[in-house]
Formats: C-alpha cells, structure tokens, sequence
C-alpha cells in the first residue's frame, strides 16, 4: 500500500468516526415513536380479563333491577287443598220444627287463585338505591384490582428501555472501534505497526458485540412480558420512548398531601354510599306498606261454613304491614353499619400510610438521580476529551490499540453510567406518579 493510500484510508475512518453516531442517531430517530408508556398502561388495563367484569356487573344489576321493579306487580298465586278432619262444630239446638241445624262435612275441599297488588311500599326506592350504589362500588373494585398492571407495565417497559439504551451505546462505541481498527490495519500493512494491534481490537470488537447479543435478548424477553401484558404483538424493531416526567413530577409533589387519585380512594367512598344507602333503607323497612288483596276460588265449603254443597266463592280487601317493634333489631343493625363505616374509614387511612410510604422511597431516587446524571454529563464530557486526544495520539502512532481501548472503554463505561440513570430517573418518577394514581403522559 502506498503512502497516498494509506492517508485515504485513515481520512476514511476519521470520517466513520464522526459520521457513525449521527447515522446511528438517525436510526434512533426514524424507529422512535412506536411504543409509549401511557398508551401501553391503557392496552394492558383494557387487555385484563377483568376488564370484562364491568359488562358483567352491569348485567348483573340489571336483572336485580328489574327484581326490584317487579315487587310492584300483582303477585298471582294458587292453591288447592283437600283435608278431613275427626270433629266439627255442631249446635246443641233444637228447632221448634223439630229440624236440627245443619252439620258441617268432616271433609273440606278448596282450590282457589290469590292476587295481592302492592299499593304503598317504601322499601323499593330504597332497594334500587342500594343496588345502584353496590353497582358503583362494584365497578369501582374492578378498577382498583386492574390498576396494579400499571406498575407491571413499568416494569417491564423500563427493563426493555434499559437494555436498548446500554444496546445503543455499544453499538456507538463499536462503530469507533471498527474506524480505529482500519487506522490500525492500514499500519500493519504499512509495517509501522505490529499484527497485534489488530488482534487487540478484533478481540475488544468480539466483546463488545456479545455484550450487544445480551442486551438484545434481554430486552426481548422484557418485550414479551410486554406484549403479555398488553395483548400487543412487540418486536425487537419498536422502539421505546423515554418519558419526559419531570413537569408532571414537580406539579405532583406541590399536592402530594391532598392527591386521591387513585381508584382504592373511589373504591372506599362507593363503600361509603352502600353503607349510607343501607342504612337509609332500614328506616323505610319499619314504614308501614299497604296492599290490595283479592281470592276466588271453588270449594266445600265455601265461605259459608255450614254449607254442605261446593260453591264459588271471592274475596278481596286491603292489608296493612308494619312492624312498629322488633325488639331494637333495626337500632342493632345501624349500629352494625356505622361499625362498617368505622371500619372502612380506617382502611383508608391505612392505604393512605402505604403510599405515602411507597412514594417516599421514589422521591428520594428522584432526587438522587438528578443530582447523579448532572455529574454524569461532566464526566462523559471529560471522558470524550481524553478520548479525542488519545485518538490523536493513537491516529499518529504514539501509543497502541490497548492504550485506545483502555481510554475508549473508560468512555463507554462513563456512558453507560449515564444512560442507566437516564432510565432509572425516568422509572422513579413513573412510579411516582403511578403510585399517586397519575397518569404517565
């Protein structure tokens, strides 16, 4: 090779240098948007079988519904019954015709058919209030159950992040080492260097593009998780967004005290209304409820106890129901749901400790790692400087391949530093926020 060839190919790898990042980027660039963390939270809540439950319960109450509407309907009944009995009731008397009264028949017989229409009952106002507020706390339950996929989602989006940002990274530094090793071969075949400065560097490659196999097949496993989770198919070619947090992150720590965002806060207070509601119905089952009733029927005898022949016979009048004493049954069972209510209220608190508890430790990795990537920027920075000079220096000859390799690892390691908090800083406050029941936008 001549001298003329050999400055191409060194200006060529300089080029490579400067140019693989920003190709790198740009493939970054044209695969990014496929994947979000919000949208990804709201595949796999509506993926949950679960889910289906708010159908489900819905249906249920519709039924109980119409239940309840139908207690205002005529009640139709029929009865039939046939039955003889040793004595009946017989008058000592004697007519002045010498006739005796009649005696009854030992064997009785009645088939007859019974209606009885609802005309006042405040019980079911009070019926369809409870199962309007059971319905609530029902569905409310089911959204409380799915929310906890959220932070199942987070994790594995954050493990796939991670892997394809340290992946990137690699991939970066591969990109410079292949330039350099072109420098270096062009030397070698020069005579100014000996082989073993491209076996340094063919052995640096080979061990950096199995660190990239092992990232890839990490990040496909977290990436099945996924598309588990979320019932989307996800393959290795989407890429994942890093969520940019921090304004929803410090509007959310100025009201963390008074937050209820989450679903178990609406779960606690549709308890709340069932119990109210419960309770308000018992004051409507001591009213008193009125009906209209009427029987016809067939039968010996028929009304008239003394006849002896079958007859048709009919009825009808209206009833009064009430229950004025039940022996303190009604004041037992309020007491039982303001127990209830007691109990529930201290649930809340209890949940309330448990979050606060939870987004202590994310505030604090907030923190921590803000604080850390500020130091990790000035230490890429001085690390790209070292390695530029030592590029130089490796470009003119003056040190070996494992001098480069040693300053160009110190840089990648720098790096990798730096994109693992990038993450983690982005994983702590996406925990945060779903912690207090926020959403990741």
């Amino acid at each position: 090779m001549t001298c003329r060839q050999s400055v191409s190919a060194i200006v060529c790898a300089a080029i490579s240098i400067c140019a693989g990042p920003v190709m790198l980027h740009a493939q970054q660039a044209a695969a990014r948007d496929s994947l979000r963390l919000d949208d990804l939270q709201n595949r796999a809540v509506q993926h949950d079988p679960r889910t289906r439950q708010l159908d489900l319960l819905s249906s249920q109450s519709a039924l109980r519904m119409q239940d309840i509407d139908a207690s205002r309907l005529p009640v139709i009944s029929a009865n039939a019954q046939g039955q003889y009995q040793s004595q009946v009731v017989t008058l000592p008397l004697q007519l002045p015709n010498g006739l005796s009264l009649p005696v009854p028949a030992h064997d009785t017989y009645d088939a007859h058919v019974g209606a009885q229409q609802p005309i006042y009952d405040p019980t079911v106002s009070a019926r369809r209030s409870v199962e309007r507020a059971q319905l609530a706390a029902s569905e409310a339950g089911v959204q409380a159950s799915t929310f906890a996929l959220r932070q199942n989602v987070n994790d594995a989006y954050f493990s796939a992040l991670l892997q394809q940002a340290q992946r990137a990274e690699q991939e970066s530094a591969i990109t410079d080492l292949e330039a350099r090793r072109k420098i270096a071969a062009s030397r070698v075949a020069q005579g100014s260097a000996l082989p073993s400065e491209t076996d340094m560097l063919d052995a640096e490659l080979l061990r950096r593009r199995q660190a990239v196999a092992q990232l890839a097949a990490s990040r496909d496993a977290a990436l099945v998780v996924l598309g588990d989770l979320t019932g989307q198919k996800i393959t290795g070619a989407d890429a994942l967004v890093l969520p940019d947090l921090g304004a929803e992150v410090a509007r959310a720590r100025q009201s963390v005290d008074t937050l209820r965002a989450r679903p178990e806060y609406e779960q606690f207070a549709r308890t709340g209304d069932v119990l109210a509601q419960q309770q308000a119905s018992l004051g409507a089952a001591d009213l008193p409820r009125v009906s209209a009733f009427g029987r016809a029927g067939y039968g010996r005898p028929g009304l008239n106890p003394l006849a002896q022949e079958f007859s048709n016979y009919w009825l009808a009048g209206v009833q009064v129901e009430w229950t004025p004493w039940n022996w303190g049954a009604t004041r037992r069972d309020r007491e039982v749901l303001a127990l209830q209510r007691q109990i529930v209220a201290t649930n809340e608190a209890a949940f309330t400790q448990s979050v606060r508890r939870a987004i202590a430790h994310d505030v604090a990795s907030i923190d921590q790692l803000a604080q850390t990537l500020v130091d990790d920027d000035t230490i890429v920075a001085l690390r790209e400087k070292i390695l530029r000079e030592t590029g130089f220096r490796f470009s003119e000859g003056v040190i070996t391949s494992a001098e480069y390799v040693d300053r160009e690892t110190d840089l990648l390691d720098a790096r990798l530093s730096r994109a693992t908090h990038r993450v983690q800083l982005a994983q702590a406050r996406a925990n945060f926020l779903t912690s207090l029941g926020l959403g990741v936008h």
